[in-house]
């Protein structure tokens, strides 16, 4: 069966578990399938033979790891959520095959390359640098240690994702402590039979209270529950996934797994992140130090003797230093940005900058709060996604894209979904604060690279199969649409239907570059925890160890009590690699430049954006795809120009 007939529309509304694990069962055989055949080939290697039947295997890998990680994540029941995170440890195990098939390595390696085209040929020699990544000219005993090795990685870092899933806690608070919080919170959050009120650790209902409750009692409980979250159970599956990868890292002739898993990124190794770390720190930190003292200053109104600014009181007295500094008052703007309101200015934009036309998608989904779209260019589809937005119980608690299925010329389009975690409905229940309408935009920022990238001849270079340390630009640069008056005034409107006044966005831009040294530095904190845990086996105490990276790049250090590590979900997906978002935040400010210069509804700004570093996809470098826009190599400046901004 041709490969495009067998990967079958996704089984959004499958009813149990049963008719998940038969959907893996089918994939997984066809995998498996299909290498045994390439392996056995015979005859000259070519492109349109050799290359494409492994182009076509990785495409099914593809599709069957997005429907299993999509099924773990947003089903509404245990039992199909462990369906999907069983096939994504078989489908691990089976990709750790393949990656070790010597017999398909050999037949790659012997395609001519003579002739071949730049895309096709950049595909090919990254093919063969990922199987000798991976061991495959070791010994035959050795690869099967490697791939036993892999296979206990897969199920631990699975058990790490599932127990982050399952970690969500609750804190009761007396009504009085919600003084301060909006209105629309507190009628959100009645008082139970006890008289007391119900908080989780869901972004929806964590946020607002740090940001916003006087109770500094109440944001301390809740903050430590955020920060115990599956703990201690997944300290236990860190400590597996750090040694196994150490481990791996070791047999492969590599000092570390850093080592190994920067290899294939635009900063190949250690020293260069850790270079670029050192460097943003020392753009930074002028700036966060400026920002420390002011939430000081702010503190010391109400507490005269504050001598330093304790975690849980940061994100509250960064709300009073902007309203007091900046006269920006947070609560104020949040009520022009309801979900659904933002949900279409989303669109709109979309469709306005880049031409194309977005409509609602008639197909099954998985929970009635999922809102499924088309995405038409010229009047043909070339694109499908869907919008999971809300909250559910067991749900994940981050927000991410998940890639369904390929985009590949001719032949498929692309499909994808949003899972996110952002307040439901209008302005009666589903306001937003601005920073969840950026990440809104973040998100459907990785959505668009996708969407607008498929025109590639192969599955494994279309999309957002780039290198992974340019992967989060493109959607950090869309992030500076939602700061633009013209782009709010369009969709940011009151319960009355009055758009958002533009004094109130000035004092938004005004009040904007206040806390972005400090957070920065909280990132590179992140940054340095990721790359330096991957340095070595895990450390006897974890928590520990952690607190001690931390606090190496950042001012205001983690709670007493904290293990965050136990849901830093990102050790799983990112490992060591973490400083993607400041290298992307880079590039971001960067490419930027050009939209600033031109203007941020520049038609021929944003084609040129599109077709020169979107639509490629994988099939260039992505260096190469930066330059090309900027016509210029990629530059620091800009970024340490938006720190000055800090004043």
């Amino acid at each position: 069966m041709p490969i495009d007939s067998f990967i079958q529309p996704i089984l959004a509304d499958a009813t149990n578990a049963a008719a998940l694990k038969a959907v893996c069962d089918r994939q997984i055989g066809e995998i498996e399938r299909r290498q045994i055949e390439l392996e056995g080939e015979k005859g000259f290697a070519t492109v349109p033979r050799t290359l494409q039947r492994y182009d076509d295997i990785v495409n099914l890998i593809g599709a069957a790891s997005g429907e299993a990680t999509l099924y773990r994540e947003v089903m509404s029941d245990d039992a199909r959520r462990q369906a999907g995170a069983d096939c994504e440890v078989r489908l691990s195990n089976v990709v750790t095959k393949l990656s070790l098939s010597r017999p398909i390595y050999d037949r790659l390696k012997a395609i001519r390359t003579i002739g071949m085209d730049a895309a096709t040929k950049l595909y090919l020699t990254r093919t063969l640098a990922d199987f000798e990544r991976s061991g495959v000219a070791s010994e035959p005993a050795k690869r099967a240690q490697i791939q036993a090795l892999q296979d206990q990685l897969s199920a631990a870092t699975t058990e790490f994702t599932r127990n982050i899933a399952k970690g969500r806690k609750t804190v009761s608070a007396d009504p009085a402590e919600l003084d301060g919080l909006p209105a629309d919170y507190i009628a959100a959050h009645k008082p139970g039979a006890e008289g007391k009120v119900v908080i989780s650790t869901d972004y929806p209902d964590l946020n607002p209270v740090m940001a916003y409750a006087k109770s500094e009692a109440l944001r301390k409980r809740l903050s430590l529950a955020n920060l115990t979250r599956a703990y201690p159970e997944n300290d236990a599956a860190l400590r597996r996934m750090l040694d196994l990868r150490q481990q791996i890292a070791t047999l492969l002739g590599r000092p570390n797994f850093a080592a190994l898993a920067l290899e294939n990124k635009m900063l190949d190794t250690p020293a260069k992140v850790e270079k670029l770390l050192a460097d943003m720190a020392d753009a930074a930190r002028p700036a966060a130090e400026r920002d420390y003292a002011k939430k000081l200053a702010a503190q010391k109104l109400t507490q005269p003797d504050a001598t330093k600014i304790e975690p849980w009181n940061s994100a509250y007295l960064g709300q009073q230093v902007q309203k007091s500094l900046y006269s920006f008052d947070r609560q104020e703007a949040r009520k022009y940005f309801a979900y659904n309101n933002v949900r279409d200015g989303i669109l709109a934009l979309t469709q306005d900058l880049f031409g194309v036309e977005i409509r609602p998608w008639k197909t099954a989904v998985w929970d009635p709060s999922v809102e499924p779209y088309e995405l038409l260019d010229h009047g043909q589809v070339i694109g499908r996604f869907y919008f999971d937005s809300h909250p559910r119980p067991g749900k994940y608690n981050h927000g991410n894209m998940v890639p369904l299925r390929s985009g590949i010329v001719g032949r498929s389009i692309p499909v994808a979904a949003l899972v996110m975690n952002m307040p439901a409905g209008d302005h009666t229940t589903g306001l937003m604060e601005h920073s969840d309408v950026v990440t809104f935009l973040h998100e459907f920022g990785h959505m668009l690279h996708g969407m607008f990238s498929p025109a590639q001849r192969w599955a494994g270079v279309s999309g957002i199969s780039t290198e992974w340390d340019f992967v989060e630009a493109p959607s950090q640069m869309l992030e500076e649409w939602v700061y633009d008056y013209d782009t709010l005034s369009r969709f940011a409107r009151d319960a009355k239907g009055n758009p958002i006044p533009r004094e109130l966005v000035a004092k938004m831009n005004a009040a904007r570059y206040f806390n972005v040294g400090l957070g920065d530095m909280g990132q590179l904190a992140l940054s340095n925890i990721s790359l330096r845990l991957h340095q070595a086996k895990a450390p006897t105490d974890i928590g520990a160890e952690v607190k001690r990276l931390d606090a190496q790049y950042n001012l205001i250090p983690l709670m007493e009590g904290s293990q965050f590590q136990d849901a830093f979900g990102h050790l799983d997906g990112y490992s060591a690699y973490y400083y993607t978002y400041r290298w992307s935040k880079v590039i971001a400010d960067d490419m930027f430049t050009q939209f600033a210069a031109k203007g941020l509804r520049d038609r021929a700004t944003a084609d040129r954006y599109r077709r020169l570093v979107l639509e490629p996809g994988g099939s260039k470098p992505a260096a190469q795809l930066v330059e090309e826009f900027l016509g210029r190599p990629i530059s620091l400046d800009a970024y340490k120009a938006e720190l000055a901004r800090n004043k």
